[in-house]
């Protein structure tokens, strides 16, 4: 017990090592890269603190090539000061090894679940709306022209969103099955319900009646089965800055209303596999570095060099196979966990190889 909590703990310190070098990394970058956005009200200070709030997000993306290195840093420390060749002297075998390696590694598992739930994606959206309204005012944060959203034969755009999720200048347009526009919606602003039903205000329509156009005006009119407030709030970002349980209800959204929902379905199931190759790259990562011979067969430095080749071979073959998914219209679960089973697979063929 004590070998194995001295193991794990290792483990740990060498992921924080490599969290903070690529956090530092990656946040020294994205703060120069902000340097040039700023306007108006948007001042270095601000540049700072919106590089800080979205870096969390970022590295939970580079995870897995987190534990890789870290597990390598670890593992390979300990062997080059034949600290595995002592444990290994004791008794302590192959299966306790893995048990040791295991269990921090299913904790950062659960940690990587909790903060795509709960914490990083919530922290970027709040850094993109603070850096949208300094650099653009108070009233509007929706950058690009507004939101653009489609519902079979409807369509429907939001020009302006509140800090306080209102949706403002709101164009709806209704069109028949021969393509002809049906009726029209102009709304100041909007309320909505907790069914996805919207309760416009002040409203100007306009509706065909044969070749004429007549014109009314409401100060309420509801429109059902548009956004819910908690999506409404991230459709201005990438994917990737929504929490999973919105995300989730999103794609069924888009599916119950024949939208495209390719592109958020391999975004999720991305995010839901992410955990998976952080358990993947640690068992390889300890085939790799584990053994009690390494530390005769090769430098500390040779080590980290293989740990950053793998990295990079990682990344690159995993937008590969991302790209080829998307291409040849594979299943998106599959080309999700791919590369995770890929990587598996090669460490316990190591592993059976491994010499302890």
């Amino acid at each position: 017990m004590i070998l194995a909590r001295y193991i794990a703990g290792n483990l740990v310190k060498g992921w924080l090592l490599a969290f903070v070098v690529l956090a530092s990394i990656f946040g020294l970058l994205g703060f120069i890269e902000e340097l040039d956005r700023i306007h108006r009200d948007y001042t270095a200070l601000d540049a700072a603190r919106y590089t800080v709030f979205v870096l969390p997000n970022q590295l939970v993306g580079l995870a897995p090539v987190i534990a890789l290195l870290g597990s390598i840093i670890a593992l390979a420390n300990l062997d080059r000061f034949n600290e595995l060749t002592v444990i290994s002297c004791t008794g302590f075998s192959r299966s306790q090894l893995l048990r040791a390696v295991l269990l921090p590694t299913l904790a950062l598992m659960l940690a990587l679940w909790v903060c795509m739930e709960f914490l990083t994606p919530q922290l970027q959206q709040r850094a993109e709306q603070d850096k949208v309204r300094l650099r653009h005012g108070d009233h509007a944060w929706i950058p690009g022209g507004g939101l653009w959203s489609t519902t079979g034969q409807r369509y429907i755009h939001i020009g302006r969103l509140s800090r306080d999720t209102v949706p403002g200048a709101i164009s709806l347009f209704e069109f028949d099955q021969d393509n002809q526009l049906q009726r029209t919606l102009r709304a100041e602003s909007a309320t909505i319900g907790d069914d996805r039903t919207w309760r416009f205000e002040n409203v100007q329509e306009k509706t065909r009646l044969g070749d004429e156009l007549q014109n009314r005006r409401h100060d309420e009119l509801q429109v059902a089965n548009l956004w819910a407030r908690q999506e409404l709030s991230t459709l201005s970002f990438r994917q990737d800055t929504m929490n999973l349980s919105v995300l989730y209800a999103y794609t069924n959204y888009l599916r119950s209303t024949s939208q495209p929902v390719e592109r958020h379905l391999h975004t999720l199931w991305q995010r839901l596999m992410l955990p998976f190759t952080v358990l993947a790259m640690v068992l390889m990562a300890t085939a790799v570095s584990a053994s009690i011979t390494a530390g005769r067969d090769r430098s500390f430095g040779l080590s980290i060099g293989i740990g950053a080749v793998l990295g990079i071979v990682f990344y690159l073959a995993s937008q590969i196979i991302f790209a080829l998914g998307q291409l040849l219209g594979w299943s998106i679960p599959l080309v999700a966990a791919l590369p995770a089973a890929l990587i598996l697979a090669c460490a316990l063929l190591l592993m059976r190889r491994m010499r302890w």
